[in-house]
């Protein structure tokens, strides 16, 4: 119970950090790093490991692995699910952006004040620890529910919700449902299918 608090505690923080970020860029929201495949490059500053630590007081994502000081399992650290397990990968981030959200495909990141009900739309989730973004899916990159069953999510609007994972569709993809959803609803680039 104590890390699922912590958990959405993390989540918290990440909320607060994005809404400050969408104050300050005119709404426009953080890349949100790379998509289908592990995380590899680390130093793009407008992705969202690395635009919205400073929000929070902390280090860039960047900044923690060139100083050796990258999250890694059981870190104390706003990166890292306190149940999330080590993937193997080379870098250990435990939460997710919502793949569907400003990928570098798109000419212009998305912009919030131009997404429909941004309560519903998630922006931050447990993700599979080696992967920047994430969505319900059958794939490697899937929302985790690591949590008793259940998956924590921050949405675009700030707040957290905890959701069944059979309900999500994690591992299995499931990616229109009451209260949340993952596609932006908005014209131009806005699908998962992306490098």
């Amino acid at each position: 119970m104590a890390d699922n608090a912590a958990c959405l505690g993390n989540l918290r923080q990440w909320g607060v950090a994005l809404q400050l970020y969408i104050g300050e860029h005119g709404g426009d929201l953080p890349r949100r790093g790379q998509g289908v495949r592990p995380v590899w490059m680390v130093d793009r500053g407008e992705d969202w490991i690395n635009a919205l630590p400073p929000y929070l007081g902390l280090p860039s994502y960047q900044k923690l692995y060139e100083d050796g000081e990258a999250p890694e399992p059981g870190d104390h650290s706003v990166f890292v699910c306190p149940t999330a397990e080590d993937s193997g990968h080379q870098h250990f981030i435990s939460y997710g952006m919502n793949m569907y959200l400003s990928p570098w495909i798109r000419p212009t990141p998305h912009n919030a004040y131009e997404l429909p009900d941004t309560s519903a739309l998630a922006f931050l989730a447990d993700g599979p620890c080696g992967w920047t973004s994430t969505i319900p899916s059958n794939q490697d990159y899937s929302v985790q529910a690591r949590h008793f069953g259940r998956a924590n999510v921050v949405f675009v609007d700030g707040h957290v919700s905890s959701f069944d994972g059979g309900y999500l569709g994690c591992g299995s993809g499931n990616e229109s449902l009451p209260g949340i959803r993952w596609e932006t609803e908005t014209g131009g680039i806005n699908q998962a299918h992306m490098p």
